[in-house]
């Protein structure tokens, strides 16, 4: 590779989260370009953040030069995909390892767009203050500098084997309920935040037997002026009753108050309705960004969505998928299903990966995502809300005021599971894990180290961190209590899924 190399600094839409995270772009920019010195390789900036899709196209698409993206906050898969694909010059994403930036987060997303549009990349990362004293991170960078790609080791990924007949016949049952009556998904909007990979659409939804119906965000403003007060009265009484602690007022959440849980009821009444209209199985919730400025945050409602115990409740939880992410819907719905089959909870729990650390000789995460996680969670009790706290959601990101859906959850053993595209065709990873029970210093460290707002699962999933770091294709993951793995596995493959198994043979 004998041409400089463009480093480029993928952004979020928001000019807020962009500007919080720019001291750290520009040291670890200032790492990378050390690092790259120290190989002999010489390279210049792209000017500031890419935070729409016509400045990746403009600033990325006219470069032939090698590329490498710097990771380290929270932006859009679009402000890199739509710059660089259909070009074939090497491409690398390089993140720093630190939960209070989630550069990491959007690494894997991004790479998860750039794998379902058919554009190739590398990846590399370090948690080290000095990049060059990482020789894990330098390897890998000099592999990238020399051929263009980077490569790791794959022994934790396999194809599935043989799986039990309890659970194929369990498995079979389930997918003929899904030929007899399609899955239906109610999208309210498409995905948020730039989650290329996170749509999949009626031609690849069809063959696996789900169906999708959009429904523009709009309606939820305006359906919501005509939900009843009594019917909000009604759902804060439930909520109220049935254990959830309120925050109100607290440092950082000063115009956080009870109108604000009103307000997210009202939002939860209005799309329990759209769901029972269209009779749909499952919804898709974008929220991201059209309402952002307009109504409170989605996340209280789709925690309450993905709980038994919610107002109005017909004695199932209606899958949710915060982003609209299908890659998390389609899974989650299927392990609702495997879950109830075998007499378990039905529970599912939608999470990011945002950030992990060793914890008694074991890489555990720290699972965490802004509200959308059931309350079982925390209780593993499906008759009851204890456990959930609901804090207002950080105003940089949120500006209307709203609570989230939060709390630790509980240890245990859990199946894990994520769809995706590759070449055109929808695949499944599936893992075992388990839930960890931190001790409370560490977990508080950990849990403050991120965001203390949003629901926190210590999860060892199996494999070790480089694994997941290096292959995996999103940074959303759908969790359930309980062993429904080899049921899983058979349900992807009968409804059309290639199958993708984590863990040692």
């Amino acid at each position: 590779m004998a041409s400089k190399i463009g480093i480029f600094w993928p952004g979020d839409y928001r000019a807020k989260p962009n500007e919080l995270a720019r001291h750290s772009v520009i040291q670890a920019t200032e790492q990378l370009e050390k690092a790259l010195g120290k190989l002999g390789r010489s390279s210049y900036r792209v000017d500031d953040f890419l935070t729409r899709p016509h400045e990746a196209i403009e600033k990325l698409g006219p470069i032939d030069d090698p590329l490498i993206g710097v990771c380290v906050h929270w932006f859009y898969g679009p402000h890199t995909c739509d710059g660089v694909v259909g070009k074939n010059n090497p491409l690398l994403l390089a993140s720093n390892f630190s939960g209070t930036w989630p550069g990491l987060v959007g690494l894997l997303n991004t790479g998860a767009c750039l794998e379902s549009v058919g554009r190739e990349f590398s990846r590399v990362w370090t948690d080290a203050g000095d990049w060059t004293a990482d020789d894990a991170f330098m390897e890998h960078l000099d592999q990238w500098c020399a051929s263009g790609r980077v490569s790791y080791p794959q022994d934790e990924l396999h194809d599935p084997g043989p799986v039990s007949p309890a659970a194929g016949d369990l498995a079979r049952q389930v997918a003929a309920s899904i030929r007899r009556r399609r899955v239906l998904a109610l999208m309210l909007g498409d995905t948020s935040m730039g989650m290329i990979n996170g749509y999949f659409g009626p031609r690849l939804l069809g063959p696996i037997g789900f169906a999708e119906h959009k429904i523009d965000q709009a309606w939820i403003i305006d359906r919501g002026r005509r939900i009843e007060e009594r019917r909000i009265d009604a759902a804060l009484q439930f909520v109220q009753d049935k254990g959830i602690t309120f925050h109100y007022g607290a440092p950082g959440g000063e115009d956080f108050d009870e109108n604000a849980t009103r307000e997210q009821l009202r939002d939860y009444l209005t799309v329990l309705d759209l769901v029972d209209e269209f009779k749909a199985d499952c919804l898709g919730w974008q929220y991201q960004l059209g309402l952002l400025s307009l109504r409170p945050p989605s996340d209280f409602a789709e925690g309450l969505l993905n709980s038994v115990c919610r107002p109005e409740s017909n004695g199932d939880l209606i899958i949710t998928a915060t982003e609209a992410d299908q890659g998390n819907l389609v899974p989650m719905e299927m392990m609702k299903r495997l879950l109830k089959t075998k007499g378990l909870h039905q529970a599912v729990m939608f999470h990011d990966l945002r950030w992990g650390a060793q914890h008694d000789g074991r890489f555990v995460w720290v699972l965490l995502n802004s509200g959308s996680c059931g309350a079982y969670a925390f209780n593993h009790n499906p008759d009851t809300l204890a456990g959930v706290h609901s804090y207002r959601q950080p105003a940089g990101y949120f500006p209307v005021p709203g609570g989230t859906f939060a709390g630790e959850s509980l240890p245990g053993e859990i199946t894990w599971s994520r769809a995706f595209i590759r070449d055109g065709a929808l695949w499944m990873d599936i893992g075992r894990g388990e839930v960890v029970k931190l001790p409370p210093e560490k977990r508080d460290a950990w849990w403050a180290g991120t965001t203390r707002q949003w629901p926190f699962m210590a999860a060892y999933l199996g494999v070790r961190q480089d694994s997941v770091m290096a292959h995996y294709m999103s940074n959303h993951i759908a969790v359930a209590y309980g062993d429904i793995f080899d049921e899983m596995v058979a349900l992807s493959a009968a409804l059309g899924f290639k199958v993708r198994v984590w863990g040692r043979r």
